[in-house]
């Protein structure tokens, strides 16, 4: 019972003693939407969404099915041109799980057309992928906010 006993608290110090991983600071997600918002305004929206989308993405839209995998986003764009219109957002903040692999940021966004602009709110959700770069998969957001 002596032996049982010391093995039972040998394994629960072990167990005890396992480190954690450290969560990474989600200014790394702020840093990344940032980037993308900063693609999308130097290269197009289009550019800037399939250079930051992972593989499985969902995009949800108002009144349209969701797009679902990036060759599927890749293929909504075709024929479809951007140029005359600037989208920009700024994140208000970020959450990344204790895991370190997935987050999300939401923020507020604005599209700048010729003569209109549109204002409101969005969520990206975020997975850091094998080469430690954070992409989204998925992402939404919603007008509301006035001119």
């Amino acid at each position: 019972m002596k032996k049982l006993f010391h093995f039972v608290f040998v394994v629960l110090f072990l167990f005890s003693c396992a480190e954690k991983k450290p969560v990474p600071n989600p200014q790394v997600l702020i840093d990344a939407d940032m980037a993308f918002s900063d693609y999308s305004v130097q290269h197009g929206i289009q550019k800037a969404f399939i250079e930051f989308a992972d593989d499985s993405l969902v995009l949800l839209h108002d009144n349209e099915m969701p797009i679902v995998g990036k060759q599927n986003l890749i293929r909504s764009y075709e024929g479809k041109s951007d140029s005359g219109v600037v989208l920009i957002w700024n994140p208000a903040k970020a959450i990344i799980a204790e895991s370190g692999e997935l987050g999300y940021t939401y923020g507020f966004w604005k599209l700048i057309a010729k003569q209109d602009t549109t204002q409101g709110t969005y969520l990206t959700v975020w997975k850091l992928n094998e080469k430690g770069q954070w992409k989204y998969i998925a992402d939404t957001g919603n007008e509301g906010l006035g001119k």
